[in-house]
């Protein structure tokens, strides 16, 4: 809070004001070192107008590193119970490049960009290298925890809808079931066990989710929605991390759906009368 007020009272003096104010209604809050989010703006095709040789590269790579942490800083404390892979894919959701351009335009960052070809404003990679330095130059300005409060703020709590993300992540059974129906592989789940513990107080289930009649993933929980997520999870990462694995479930797919389509055949093909016209003595 005090911080707040000096900044405010500091501004009175500041030569540039109107640059402070802009960056204010950016950043939430007022830089102190306005040099850094200059640099932090001004991509390399700038370099030598007017004898400017600092872009914004070197922030760029600080801020990587920088939002790399503050994101995961913020989903570990908000999600306790994630284990380390969740947590890991939702962070690459959020900082992979595609998702930075993107927020990068919407809170407005285009139009404080210094580029000196219009034709590069077509090649979205440059705005979310500038959010990326633009985080590198908080970070140099005020630390690390203005980093995050920037990122929860004028960010996270505007732009990014992390419930969706997260939902989106953890409905493992819904990412097998797309895989299955893309590649054309049966899927099916087989309870196993189901126990009664503690008087019946503790109900617990056991299944295999079978990809072409394979087993390929085990659950437990304390419901079969449960188990079976906790089936597909371990299915999903199975096929991702074995790809000889995943080619034997769909080469199995293949050889079972032409082995069925020959079976009909055989069952609608209508037996031929080999007898050639001989008739018997009884016919006779």
């Amino acid at each position: 809070m005090f911080r707040t007020v000096y900044d405010k009272i500091r501004l009175l003096f500041v030569k540039d004001k109107e640059s402070y104010l802009r960056l204010y209604k950016l950043l939430g809050f007022y830089p102190r070192r306005l040099l850094y989010y200059k640099m932090a703006f001004r991509h390399r095709s700038f370099r030598n107008h007017k004898g400017i040789t600092v872009n914004n590269e070197r922030l760029e790579f600080l801020g990587d590193a920088v939002l790399d942490a503050v994101v995961a800083d913020i989903l570990f404390r908000k999600f306790k119970k994630f284990p380390e892979g969740n947590l890991t894919n939702i962070r690459s959701k959020i900082v992979q490049r595609e998702t930075l351009n993107k927020l990068a335009l919407k809170i407005g960052l285009k139009k404080y960009l210094q580029i000196s070809s219009p034709i590069l404003t077509h090649n979205y990679n440059i705005y979310g290298n500038a959010l990326e330095a633009l985080i590198g130059a908080i970070y140099m300005d005020q630390g690390y925890k203005k980093c995050i409060e920037f990122f929860e703020k004028q960010i996270l709590g505007k732009y990014i809808n992390l419930s969706e993300i997260v939902k989106k992540e953890t409905n493992f059974k819904s990412h097998m079931l797309e895989w299955c129906q893309k590649h054309k592989v049966p899927m099916e789940f087989v309870l196993t066990k189901e126990e009664f513990k503690d008087g019946g107080r503790d109900h617990t289930f056991e299944t295999e989710l079978l990809l072409a009649g394979i087993c390929c993933g085990k659950g437990k929980g304390y419901s079969k929605k449960e188990a079976h997520q906790k089936a597909a999870q371990e299915a999903l990462a199975l096929l991702r991390t074995d790809k000889a694995f995943a080619q034997s479930i769909l080469n199995k797919a293949e050889a079972d759906a032409k082995e069925e389509e020959l079976q009909e055949m055989e069952q609608t093909t209508p037996i031929q009368d080999t007898s050639d016209g001989i008739s018997s003595e009884a016919d006779a």
